[in-house]
């Protein structure tokens, strides 16, 4: 009937086509640098778990479970091999407490009484933060001023380390 005419539609010009091995190449590259940022986003969260997690056994065990009384801070030093403690001495005064493990000493400075005590440690049984504060600080100085009762003063400061030495380099020294 009426002679229509049929439109001839052309296709529209193809970018250049992509092989399909090329194809394949980058999902795979894509999916391999995929897993690599997932990978490394799970270690980086592992890591900063397993910080926060010794951080806070650190404290925990630093401050007790409880977390009663004054937080008490560690500083160590490798080089040196000792261990730091600021420790809460009565209502507002503080003492230092060092662990030296190269010496087996254990030396407490205190700053209430103006006075350090420093005592010979067993390698094989290092005493813990409480039972040492306990020790040094009952009762801390003698009625006359002294060292604690039962206390000999210490002659020779070589045997003490640097860290200890300096500590107690203008106060006298007590051996418990």
């Amino acid at each position: 009937a009426g002679g229509g005419s049929v439109q001839e539609y052309t296709a529209s010009p193809r970018l250049p086509c992509v092989p399909q091995q090329l194809k394949s190449l980058l999902m795979v590259v894509v999916a391999v640098v995929f897993l690599v940022v997932l990978v490394g986003a799970f270690l980086l969260l592992g890591l900063h778990l397993t910080e926060t997690h010794a951080e806070t056994v650190l404290r925990m065990s630093i401050e007790g479970l409880g977390a009663q009384g004054p937080p008490q801070h560690l500083s160590m030093s490798r080089k040196e091999r000792i261990g730091t403690f600021a420790v809460a001495e009565g209502r507002n005064s503080s003492a230092l407490l060092v662990y030296d493990y190269g010496k087996l000493l254990v030396s407490y400075r205190s700053w209430l009484h103006r006075v350090c005590f420093i005592t010979r440690v067993d390698e094989d049984n290092l005493p813990g933060l409480d039972a040492v504060t306990e020790v040094f600080q009952a009762p801390a100085v003698s009625p006359q001023g002294e060292g604690k009762a039962g206390a000999e003063p210490l002659a020779d400061r070589s045997i003490l380390g640097t860290t200890a030495n300096v500590l107690c380099s203008s106060v006298p020294i007590y051996w418990t």
